[in-house]
């Protein structure tokens, strides 16, 4: 009898080297960078809808719009001497809708310094009745606060938890380009469509969780690379610097410089309280339908600074507010040369894309559904290190099958007669 010969079993073809290279990359950059990329978009999910979540679980502070003048400046720091003498205003929030948040600082605060030891006033911007008072000890932080901080230096002191995060963010989008060349099958057919685009929710643990990694990450990966690279712009100065270069046509982005008032002219035009409301009646005039104002008091005990209001014309966007400087001692209007000093509608495409920046950060720029698309985005970035660990570990440890014994096939005695 002819014996049946069995064909020899096909070898996998192996992967190129630039696959084997990126998969290698994208292996040991996901587990040095996983724990940095879990904190810092969980707390960035968190921080999206801080405005939201503060307003929610703070109903007394929201007050009817009225057809009247609002507080100004110098009422705010009559009704602050009164509570708290050895206190002198630093900023106060204009938000039509809500109460003034006015933030009161130490009169022996050094310049720049006015936001530690905080005592918070929540004001009604029409009668001047106290909604509230919050007390913050020097290092003290709030719930958003503190979530502001793991996301921008987990926790951990600044000059070292700074670097670690604008880094493992620059990582991050590298493993996103990575996850993209592994993510792309070699053959479009209907299979590799549907292990691309589908979660097979029915099979294994390994398979969904596979799924989810691969799925997920490639339906995230504009918004999480759009959050990502707009973060690096606040962090990693030659990206920042080199992004405005290119979006600007070789232009260079000025540097932020602090503008000081000419203390030689002090109390020789105007006092305190009339600068104060002075510049406030400008900005009022110029923008009667801006939804928010952030008022910069000047610092009576230092004379060289100066009275900054800074305008939002829409409610939870910041790319087209604009900054105004004046001097506390004259009233002259001081101009600044960064990008985000110019106005939204004059400014260059550099310009305007820097002053976008914080709103794509956050999804603002398209409003409450961008906002949305940005916490979703934000929720998969954080399982990407879980599922991406799972998928290395599974592969890693996997325990080996148990070898099938082989049956030995006795040959039959064949009896020959005689």
């Amino acid at each position: 009898m002819a014996t049946k010969t069995q064909t020899p079993a096909k070898k996998k073809q192996k992967d190129s080297l630039f696959k084997r290279i990126n998969s290698w990359l994208h292996l040991w950059l996901g587990l040095i960078s996983g724990v940095i990329v879990l904190i810092v978009c969980l707390t960035g999910c968190i921080w999206v809808f801080n405005e939201e979540i503060t307003n929610l679980l703070e109903p007394e502070t929201k007050v009817e719009w009225q057809d009247r003048a609002v507080l100004k400046p110098s009422q705010l720091t009559n009704i602050a001497a009164s509570l708290y003498p050895d206190k002198e205003p630093a900023y106060a929030f204009y938000q039509q809708g809500r109460t003034i948040n006015l933030s009161l600082a130490s009169a022996k605060a050094k310049p720049g310094n006015r936001r530690s030891g905080l005592t918070l006033l929540k004001i009604n911007p029409y009668t001047g009745a106290v909604i509230s008072k919050e007390v913050h000890k020097e290092g003290e932080t709030d719930f958003f606060r503190f979530i502001l901080n793991g996301h921008r230096f987990l926790w951990l002191p600044y000059e070292i938890g700074r670097p670690i995060v604008n880094y493992g963010t620059l990582v991050f989008v590298i493993l996103l380009i990575t996850g993209l060349i592994w993510w792309y099958p070699k053959k479009w057919n209907k299979s590799t469509r549907d292990k691309s685009f589908k979660i097979k929710w029915g099979a294994s643990f390994k398979r969904v969780n596979l799924d989810l990694h691969n799925v997920l990450g490639f339906y995230a990966m504009l918004v999480l690379a759009a959050i990502a690279l707009t973060g690096m712009v606040y962090g990693i100065k030659w990206y920042s610097e080199g992004l405005y270069w290119v979006t600007s046509g070789g232009d260079k982005l000025a540097e932020f410089k602090r503008l000081e008032s000419d203390s030689l002219i002090r109390g020789k035009v105007y006092t305190p309280e009339q600068a104060m409301d002075g510049a406030w009646a400008r900005v009022i005039a110029k923008h009667p339908k801006s939804t928010g104002f952030y008022y910069s008091f000047p610092d009576t005990a230092h004379v060289k600074t100066a009275i900054n209001i800074t305008v939002y014309p829409n409610k939870g966007q910041f790319y087209n507010s604009q900054g105004y400087t004046f001097d506390q001692h004259t009233l002259k209007e001081l101009t600044r040369q960064d990008a985000y000093s110019v106005p939204y509608e004059s400014a260059s495409f550099g310009q305007k894309l820097r002053k976008m920046n914080y709103d794509i950060h956050v999804g603002s720029i398209l409003g409450f559904p961008g906002k949305v698309l940005a916490f979703l985005s934000a929720l998969i970035g954080a399982s990407l290190p879980v599922t991406g660990f799972l998928i290395w570990y599974g592969r890693k440890f996997k325990k080996a099958k148990p070898s099938k014994s082989k049956t030995v096939v006795k040959p039959k005695l064949q009896v020959v007669s005689t």
